[in-house]
Formats: structure tokens, sequence, C-alpha cells
């Protein structure tokens, strides 16, 4: 299979758990190898053959925009102006180009560098972009597609960071900052560190400003940075049509078994903002909220960079930009606030997940349950009024 040879960083493949069946995924990234470095949040589903042309009736498998739309009951418009940021690692020579593909499959408005939609920079605010990796770039891919099916109408800024390492995406950060995104999107991360607090005040502490964080692709653990207090920590759900009123429903994206899901725990060193008032949990609690993340029922993107056009990706990469894109819709967040408070304000605005767990324990940090759990923090998107003050 095409997808097997794309990258020396792709990890072995490993079974993605779902409550519906079990499906065979590639992680994009491998784990990181030494402290300080992150790993990206996305898997491709490796038992779905790439669909490297559509034919004329045909379409891409995994939900589109309408299909997330229609979810998350967010409207079509919105958003208009305001600037999505994109922070991950290397770069991905065909992002423009590939994004392109996907709005137009879906009948999006352009978003292009011509007409001022799309910009793509390096961590300094240049383009002396980084070296490409295929992995990232599926990572890439993921991203800008999934702001494109929450916010269409939002401009996207694609911040490449030199490195994996939290020193160079964080700089991204504050470049994504400095070109005045109200909304930046994070699909990383890595172990939880003593000095992550020092890496909080450097990098996410940015009032005024809604940065999301993916909270990972490996079940039950808290990783680094959804555990900033900072930020919006993003978990992921498993998402299926059915006769409902919504349409839809969701469960956690994991297994009691653990291993494969979304993320989820308690900080080992970040300090519990204000408005989590969780019990178990003396510092910060992961989520805060969550979208689709499961590969099983994952979300159809374009790759092309040593990749074979239309995959189904999943992990709460998918989640995080999307999550990024609603907040775009609900409106420019207050100078001085965190917007990672607005969720708390407004948990009737949710759908709350009470379904699954993502591993072994005792209380709510891994299993869902009526109001606030770990996988899925207060529930996922019903509108926007809940990601406004």
């Amino acid at each position: 299979m095409a997808i097997a040879t794309q990258s020396s960083a792709f990890a072995t493949t490993t079974p993605a758990s779902s409550t519906a069946s079990t499906v065979q995924t590639h992680r994009l990234c491998s784990q990181p190898s030494k402290p300080g470095y992150m790993a990206c949040q996305a898997e491709v589903r490796t038992d779905l053959a790439p669909q490297k042309t559509l034919g004329r009736h045909d379409t891409p498998k995994g939900f589109g925009p309408a299909d997330l739309q229609a979810a998350y009951n967010l409207p079509k418009d919105g958003g208009k102006g305001a600037t999505v940021a994109i922070v991950d690692a290397n770069d991905d020579p065909n992002a423009e180009k590939d994004l392109a593909a996907y709005r137009s499959q879906y009948g999006l408005p352009e978003c292009s560098t011509s007409n001022s939609c799309f910009k793509k920079i390096d961590q300094d605010g240049g383009s002396n972009y980084p070296t490409p990796d295929a992995g990232w770039a599926g990572e890439i891919s993921l991203d800008v597609d999934m702001v494109s099916a929450a916010c269409p109408q939002c401009k996207i800024l694609l911040v490449e960071a030199k490195s994996a390492n939290m020193d160079d995406l964080g700089a991204a950060v504050n470049q994504a900052v400095k070109q005045g995104a109200k909304y930046v999107s994070n699909s990383y991360g890595g172990g939880e560190e003593s000095n992550d607090t020092s890496a909080d005040d450097k990098y996410f502490k940015h009032p005024g400003v809604a940065i999301t964080v993916s909270s990972g692709d490996s079940g039950y653990g808290v990783e680094y940075p959804a555990a900033s207090q900072y930020v919006t920590a993003v978990g992921g759900t498993s998402l299926k049509k059915d006769s409902s009123t919504r349409g839809y429903s969701e469960s956690v994206w994991g297994t009691s078994a653990g291993g494969n899901g979304a993320g989820s725990g308690c900080s080992q060193f970040d300090a519990k903002p204000s408005w989590q008032k969780d019990t178990d949990c003396g510092k910060r609690s992961v989520a805060d909220v969550a979208a689709v993340a499961d590969p099983a029922t994952g979300l159809a993107v374009y790759d092309t960079y040593q990749a074979s056009g239309w995959n189904v990706y999943g992990g709460t990469s998918a989640s995080s930009p999307f999550i990024a894109g609603v907040y775009a819709l609900a409106g420019a967040p207050g100078a001085s606030d965190v917007p990672a408070s607005y969720p708390y304000a407004h948990p009737d605005k949710l759908n709350d997940i009470t379904e699954g767990s993502n591993g072994s324990c005792s209380n709510y940090l891994c299993k869902a349950g009526k109001g606030y759990d770990g996988p899925t923090g207060l529930g996922t998107p019903n509108g926007v009024a809940a990601f406004t003050k």
C-alpha cells in the first residue's frame, strides 16, 4: 500500500479502538525520542485504500464539511475576516495546492495566497521554510482542512516551526500571535516536564487569543502543551450518524483498555485554572472540550506530499483545529480574556458526552459521565454559544 512508504517518520501500524469497530492506522509522526520534542497527533487509516482521483460521482471517504457542520450545529457562514493560525513543525511544500483541492471538492470558497486568504510563513515570519517531512505534511493537511470545514470564511495562517522542539514550536505560536491571529491551533504533544510552567509563560500566555491544543492520541494520560493552564485542551470522540433528533451520536474515542484514544487526566505540574471546578484533580485537568477524532469515524483529508491524495485521518489533531475554527465563528475574544474559560460559563450549550472511556482509572478523568469528564471535557460544540463570553 502506498501509505506504508510515505515516510520513515511513520510509526508501526497500530489498531485504533472504536465502539463500532477496530481499524488499522499509522501515526503520522513518531513518538518523541528525547525531552522537549513533540509528536503530531494525527493518524491515517491504512485499511482503506487511498483515493488518488475521484470519479464523476465519487465522494471522498470520511466525514466532510457538511457532515461536521450538521453534527455540531455550526453556521454555514460567519468568521469572515478572522484568521486561524496553524502551528506545526517542518514544511509541507504542497499545503496550498492540497488545500485548494479539498475546498474545491466540497464547494468551499477559494483560500489562496493570491486572494490573501492563505499565508504560509516560517517561525520567524519569513519564507525560509524548514525541511519538508511527510508525516508533518499530513498533519498540516489535516489541520488546514479541519479549519476549512469548521469556518469556510476564515483566513488561514500556517506557521511552520523549524523543528518539533517545544522552543521552536513555541516561537511559532508567538509568531502567529504577532501576525494578528486571534485563534491558534496546536496539534502536537509530548510528555509533561517540570519546566512546562515556564514554557506556559513564554509561549501560551496570550490574553485575548484562543489557543487550542490536542489532548493526545495515546489514551488516558496527560501531555503538554494540552496541560497548559492558558489553552483549550481538546479531547476526542467517535462520531456516528443515527436517527436521533440531532442526527448524530458521540462517545469517547478510546476503550477501557487504554493505549489508544483521546488523552486526558490530571497534570503533574500545571496549576488548575480558576474556572475549573472538578473535584479529584488538584492541578490542571485535561481536556476542556472535544470533537470527532476517532479514525474509525474519521475525516476526509487531501494530502499529496509523499501521499496518495484522499485519505481518512483521525486523532485529536483533527479536533484541535476544528475547535479553533469554532472559536473563530463565535467572534473575537475579549482583549484580557483567557478564552479557555468560555465553555465553563456555558456548559449547557455543549453536547454532553456520557458514554465511553479511554483507559483504566477510578473516576471521571478517564470515564465519560454527566457533566465534566477528562476524555471529552464539558462536551462537543452545539453551535458556537459556548465559545464566546
